[in-house]
């Protein structure tokens, strides 16, 4: 179902959200503040750096394995990461492009670009050359960092774009003594690399924060075409981790929260968990480079560490691991968990609650537009009313955010009833990046169209039903059917394209390809999955159907509807083959 409202007067809008806000203040949980208050007064992120830099200089900021990074060197790195950039030509407002895997050269690299007021571009490694080159173009970004085990899949795609300078680090470039957990990577001499280098650059003069200028694009899919990159600001970075604060249960500053983050940090949810969330409190953020069961529940106790955010997976694994012992444990206080594969149940609940006494609780709905965490679920598990409730229970607004259920029309529709979410909050993007159309179809009036299907409850509580019916979630990474079929079309025998999302027992769904191939092509299935594997990030290649014709209206685009049906049919025959 996708919804594109038109605009409406505001005072529809206003009537509703007074109503609305009036059940979720009778609603709100004792232990959550109402408002949010910062322990300083600047609203950027290097700012809250250069502050605990101060403050609380030999505080581990980042821990890698067992590599400590304290405030004072933390600072240090990212003005001299900073000082490589002017030193090279960087100016205010250019696109930088970060394209690595979970390490501290990402943190450092992401704090020295906003330093000079640039532009932070987050790139995913598992990016085949396709990807990588619509995102180097669309983003116009001029100097990359990149792993040096991209440097290969770089040089391929690096004439067609704007780029003039790449540098490369390894993972285990900031590994300084044997690692005190096995990294799950392999490491090699520092000075093998640019970033022995870039480290030695002079530091960067001091630059006074603008908050509101672009700081990033993240880029994220959509219903049309390739992704498209999302402006945010510094100021939305830090009222994203602030009203994370407040959604633990905190207010900012009140104690530095340790944070074992897993999350690929080019992800917005992996740079708010992983990131932003310890920063702006002046905890540790416990970097992990791919989750590993064994190796959490050995940094967990380790670091002590206060809160994590994972996959259901993630915390069964660790129950299920020899080595878990609650009494290492002992310092967690917040635990959530992301359903993908495994969905939380009173089952998994209890289970955890009793080996740790510690609630595991469903993480808050959100979206790359809005920088996520837009609602809290914090108070709302007693008694498991949260599980109880219609699926997805995602809880109420996180202060300073505003949210809304409106009908096809735009016009806001009575609590319980389903229709589109549509969100007002300090974080939503500026705009997507080059693409006014884009923006105005999704931007109206202050109010973020997110396409997402939902309803309230009498609390005023979110309830998340249904993401356009065509978004895929594979592990948890978003695949949108648009950019799937966008891609195969350049292989020169596919005429036409259709992907669905096909469940999954393992991965929870995989895109399903119905492809048409142009006249007199003899390809088969199995030559396309190998191209789509050599052309786009492994979690995107879909299975691949080849039909004699796909099903098309009148006007000539493909009959999804069908599509869907003739994928409903395929899964109930793969599921009698297993019985």
């Amino acid at each position: 179902m996708t919804v594109e409202p038109t605009a409406v007067a505001p005072s529809s809008l206003d009537a509703a959200l007074e109503e609305i806000k009036a059940r979720q203040a009778a609603a709100w949980p004792a232990q959550v503040p109402r408002t949010v208050e910062y322990p300083i007064e600047a609203m950027g992120v290097v700012d809250y750096l250069r502050h605990w830099a101060a403050v609380r200089p030999e505080v581990t900021a980042i821990a890698f394995y067992g590599r400590d990074i304290s405030y004072a060197e933390y600072d240090g790195l990212a003005d001299r990461f900073a000082g490589w950039l002017l030193a090279n030509g960087a100016q205010p407002g250019d696109r930088i492009g970060v394209f690595l895997g979970n390490c501290p050269q990402f943190l450092v690299a992401m704090l020295g670009i906003l330093k000079i007021g640039a532009v932070h571009v987050p790139i995913n490694p598992l990016f085949r050359a396709h990807e990588l080159r619509h995102e180097l173009v669309d983003a116009g970004v001029t100097i990359l960092l990149a792993q040096d085990s991209l440097a290969t899949l770089i040089d391929e795609v690096r004439a067609e774009t704007p780029l003039r300078l790449v540098a490369v680090t390894a993972l285990g470039d900031m590994l300084t003594a044997q690692p005190a957990v096995p990294v799950p990577f392999a490491t090699t001499e520092p000075t093998s690399t640019d970033w022995h280098w870039i480290i030695e650059s002079p530091r960067a003069p001091t630059i006074s924060t603008d908050p509101d200028v672009l700081a990033a694009l993240n880029y994220t899919g959509g219903t049309t075409g390739m992704p498209k990159g999302c402006e945010h600001t510094q100021r939305h970075m830090v009222y994203t981790a602030a009203t994370a604060t407040v959604a633990n249960g905190y207010r900012v500053g009140e104690r530095p929260i340790v944070a074992l983050n897993f999350l690929p940090v080019f992800w917005i949810a992996g740079e708010d968990f992983g990131i932003l969330l310890p920063l702006i409190n002046g905890g540790t953020a416990v970097l992990m480079n791919r989750w590993d069961a064994g190796a959490g529940l050995s940094l967990l106790r380790h670091y002590r560490v206060t809160s994590m955010i994972g996959m259901i997976d993630s915390y069964v694994e660790m129950m299920d691991h020899p080595a878990f012992d609650p009494g290492g444990l002992t310092a967690l206080e917040n635990t959530t968990g992301v359903s993908f594969v495994l969905k939380l149940n009173a089952a998994i609940r209890a289970r955890w609650r009793e080996a740790t006494g510690l609630t595991l609780r469903e993480a808050s709905y959100g979206m790359t537009e809005t920088h996520t965490a837009d609602t809290f679920t914090l108070g709302f598990s007693d008694d498991d009313y949260d599980l109880h409730s219609e699926p997805v229970f995602c809880g109420l607004p996180v202060p300073g955010t505003e949210v809304l259920i409106v009908d096809e029309s735009g016009e806001p529709v009575p609590v319980g009833q389903e229709g589109q979410i549509i969100v007002r909050s300090p974080s939503i993007l500026t705009r997507y990046y080059g693409n006014p159309e884009s923006t105005a179809r999704t931007l109206r009036e202050g109010w973020l169209q997110t396409g997402d299907i939902g309803k309230l409850n009498d609390r005023g509580a979110l309830h998340y039903l249904a993401r356009n019916k065509e978004m895929i979630k594979v592990n948890g990474m978003s695949v949108f059917p648009s950019e799937v079929e966008a891609l195969l079309m350049l292989h020169p025998q596919v005429q036409t394209v259709g992907v669905v999302p096909k469940p999954d027992p393992r991965r929870g769904q995989v895109p399903l390809a119905y492809v048409q191939l142009v006249p007199e092509s003899d390809v088969e299935a199995g030559e396309l999955r190998t191209w789509a594997t050599r052309n786009m990030a492994t979690y995107k290649v879909p299975e691949i159907r080849i039909l004699d014709a796909l099903p098309m209206t009148a006007t000539g685009k493909v009959r999804k509807g069908e599509l869907f049906t003739m994928t409903e049919h395929i899964t109930a025959a793969e599921s009698e083959e297993l019985e």
